[in-house]
């Protein structure tokens, strides 16, 4: 994995699929959000999934092996020519600008600081602070 100016480059456990994302804007403010609904939590593993929505064309997959079978990267639904990338294959993850299903976070996990909480995802109400 490497982190090079306006790129960074990400793997799977096993190292088959690697993902380069390009953007100047990367670490400049906050991006992608923090997801606690029950299906990212299953396909996460985890309490929370990671993920950002970017411009299609400032990602690059690289599947030597022909693995990829896991959602690191899903179409965007809501947005045509951006797709939705799993933040975890990374060395290093922008601060989240959002944080959605925030209703159903863990009772013992706290509220992030500067990142806009959703009761559900971010085109719903968002949370009280």
């Amino acid at each position: 994995m490497s982190e090079l100016g306006d790129s960074m480059t990400g793997s799977c456990l096993c190292g088959s699929i690697q993902v380069t994302i390009r953007d100047n804007d990367l670490f400049t403010r906050p991006r992608g959000h923090l997801c606690h609904c029950a299906n990212c939590r299953k396909v996460s593993g985890s309490y929370t999934s990671s993920s950002l929505t970017i411009e299609e064309d400032k990602v690059r997959i690289v599947d030597r092996d022909g693995m990829l079978k896991h959602p690191i990267k899903s179409e965007s639904s809501t947005v045509a020519g951006k797709v939705v990338i799993t933040m975890g294959m990374f060395p290093r993850i922008p601060k989240p600008e959002a944080e959605v299903f925030a209703s159903r976070r863990q009772e013992w996990e706290g509220k992030h600081d500067g990142v806009t909480q959703y009761k559900t995802t971010m085109f719903e109400d968002k949370l009280d602070d």
